[in-house]
């Protein structure tokens, strides 16, 4: 009888219906494939009953983050083939369900069915959250922001960096990742035209980072608000370390509970993505009542490609489970539309795609070289999410599968004088 690898190979081309372009190295110590290229590494057949009850992403997630399955060397030439092979085909099932119809596959299938030994289902991995419908209740978005920042502020701290700023940067050439940052903090202030004394709101303030930077180098007053415990502490600290109590003011408080406007300006920065599809109106209504007449509000979110037919839009589902629980993602038209519908007058888009792209590449790097003690401060399997997640985003952001774009909107007043420049694109010179 064939060696594990050499079926576990054959199966996976006849499945997927294209050469493997990847090793598989198997639990017998078998090997098959290129000898140069990357291996993925099938530890033991708990990997494959993982595929057969959950078959397609959700499956190879669970296999991924509890160790079953494997990467050695690449990790991105793995996941180029994944993404093109099984996240890129039809996301409505279509795809999966003609495959099925193969005989070869069906075949293919069976044979499957007996590598992967008795057939019992593995329990889920500690880390996957049990998935529920999309509530965005002030409770639900809490526990589902706590899931994801507080896992302790060290393991941020490796992933991120000094700047602990968690979203895209702004890259020039020969920058590094610290100095990205700071220009991309400095590029919101700069379209939110942030001048000495006035009163900025801070949705989803993260670690304070934003905060810091407006008070410090613009002279602005500023509340953050975040609904994590954990974030708030550490940017409570750095405020009084950076000696801007005076001007900084870090809350736990849902950004649908202010109610001390009006401010001049609102940034949110990669927040909008936890506020859920049937919420995104009254998210944008609450923040133009908190601005004045003529207040401006700068909006940073990753967005998806439209849909034909956006009814058949689904939440990722290793994402869901593993990440962000209850984040939804929206196209660009989409935001724009319902910031317009709340009152704002939207007045500048800029996508920055492949900003973030190269972000990712640098908070993956930082964690393959920090693995050891990210996994003493979380766990084994915390950091394998973390891995396959932002490396899987890197790629996604690079082929355009979603992309990111701050969007400047005012909430301009009956007198039509939207406070903005004649030519709004002089932050870029």
């Amino acid at each position: 009888m064939a060696d594990a690898a050499s079926r576990l190979r054959k199966l996976a081309e006849q499945l997927l219906g294209a050469p493997l372009p990847v090793r598989i190295r198997a639990w017998d110590g078998s090997q098959d494939g290129p000898p140069d290229a990357p291996a993925l590494i099938v530890r033991n057949r708990r990997a494959l009953r993982r595929l057969l009850f959950k078959p397609g992403e959700l499956g190879l997630a669970r296999a991924w983050v509890s160790g079953d399955l494997d990467v050695e060397g690449d990790l991105y030439r793995v996941l180029e083939v994944i993404a093109g092979q099984v996240w890129e085909r039809d996301e409505d099932a279509r795809g999966l369900a003609e495959a099925l119809r193969d005989p070869e596959v069906r075949a293919a299938g069976r044979e499957l069915l007996r590598l992967a030994g008795p057939p019992i289902p593995p329990a889920p991995p500690r880390e996957e959250v049990r998935r529920r419908r999309h509530l965005h209740t002030r409770h639900s978005d809490r526990r589902a922001i706590s899931h994801h920042y507080d896992v302790g502020n060290d393991f941020y701290e490796l992933v991120l960096g000094p700047s602990m700023v968690y979203s895209c940067a702004y890259w020039q050439d020969g920058g590094t990742l610290e100095s990205a940052q700071r220009d991309k903090l400095e590029l919101v202030c700069a379209k939110l035209g942030l001048t000495p004394g006035q009163r900025l709101l801070d949705v989803g303030c993260g670690w304070g980072s934003m905060a810091i930077h407006a008070a410090r180098e613009h002279g602005v007053r500023v509340v953050g608000v975040t609904l994590s415990q954990e974030q708030a502490a550490y940017a409570r600290k750095r405020v009084a370390d950076e000696g801007l109590t005076d001007r900084v003011e870090i809350r736990v408080q849902d950004y649908r509970d202010v109610a001390d406007g009006p401010y001049d300006a609102i940034s949110s920065i990669g927040m909008a993505e936890h506020v859920g599809a049937e919420r995104y109106l009254e998210y944008a209504s609450d923040l133009y009542a908190l601005l004045r007449p003529g207040g401006r509000l700068l909006n940073h979110q990753i967005a998806r490609r439209p849909r034909r037919d956006e009814s058949s839009y689904e939440v990722d589902a290793f994402i869901d489970a593993y990440v962000f629980p209850d984040g939804e993602l929206a196209p660009i038209g989409t935001t724009v539309t319902q910031l317009e519908r709340a009152g704002f007058e939207v007045r500048d888009v800029e996508s920055i795609r492949e900003h973030y792209a190269r972000t990712l590449r640098q908070w993956v790097s930082r964690l393959e070289a920090g693995r050891d003690r990210a996994m003493r401060l979380t766990s084994p399997g915390r950091t394998r999410v973390w891995l396959l997640y932002m490396a899987a985003c890197a790629l996604a952001f690079e082929r355009n599968r979603i992309g990111v774009n701050q969007v400047l909107a005012v909430r301009t007043p009956d007198s039509g004088d939207s406070g903005l420049p004649l030519r709004t694109r002089t932050w870029n010179t």
